[in-house]
């Protein structure tokens, strides 16, 4: 059975270089690069994304502070190591990025891009752990997934999910196993690590927001549940 990997993970960002890039890694003499992307919340607010591209898919004015561009990609996750302990690292990876000076163009062409929505990730995926549903303090639903996405060469990526009101009581009633289609949104948010010895340290977790979810059946038939028209902030 041939699989389309893509249609297992796919987003499309649109919003702004908010820093250099920076040097990641080296595969097989191919560089990678790291930089951060601002993406814009109907909050007025906006999220900080991290961006990781190959060295093919930039040139030098491509990748400035403040210019405006389109990332087409998948959100992966992997295992950093440091002191005998790991930690999941989540980044977009870029499978093509879009210049400021070619959006409209090419919004007009490519059924991926709406101009009108700036942040969507598709995921499809196999749900890890029992999801953890909870209410805040002031009453809030929430649910907390993690979904194993697969991807080619027999890799996966873990993506940490979040679900809302009537979705969340959706997701509270899922297996672990149950196959499901997820659509939402990247998402950044600030937390405090505490050591035991009393320091903090300010860290950023990054996961997708959903706003609507499908349980994928064997017969190819779908549950499905969409968000209360809400956003997380």
């Amino acid at each position: 059975m041939n699989t389309n990997y893509l249609d297992n993970n796919h987003l499309v960002l649109v919003g702004k270089v908010a820093s250099e890039k920076r040097f990641s890694h080296e595969i097989y003499g191919e560089s990678f690069y790291i930089f951060d992307m601002e993406i814009p919340r109907l909050s007025e607010t906006f999220d900080l994304i991290p961006i990781t591209v190959s060295e093919r898919l930039i040139n030098n004015n491509q990748i400035e502070i403040g210019k405006k561009i389109v990332v087409k990609g998948q959100f992966r996750s992997y295992n950093s190591y440091e002191n005998e302990k790991s930690r999941l690292v989540l980044t977009v990876f870029a499978k093509d990025i879009i210049p400021e000076e070619e959006i409209e163009e090419r919004a007009e062409t490519d059924e991926d891009i709406d101009l009108n929505v700036s942040n969507e990730v598709t995921l499809v995926g196999h749900i890890c752990k029992k999801p953890i549903y909870r209410k805040t303090p002031f009453g809030r639903e929430i649910a907390d997934a993690l979904l194993a996405v697969n991807r080619a060469y027999n890799k996966s990526d873990y993506i940490p999910a979040i679900a809302w009101g009537r979705t969340a009581r959706f997701c509270d009633t899922l297996e672990t196993g149950t196959q499901v289609k997820a659509v939402g949104r990247v998402q950044s948010r600030i937390y405090q690590k505490k050591y035991e010895d009393g320091t903090v340290e300010d860290r950023t977790a990054y996961e997708v927001s959903i706003s609507s979810l499908e349980v994928i059946k064997e017969e190819n038939e779908t549950t499905s549940t969409d968000v209360e028209n809400q956003e997380a902030v």
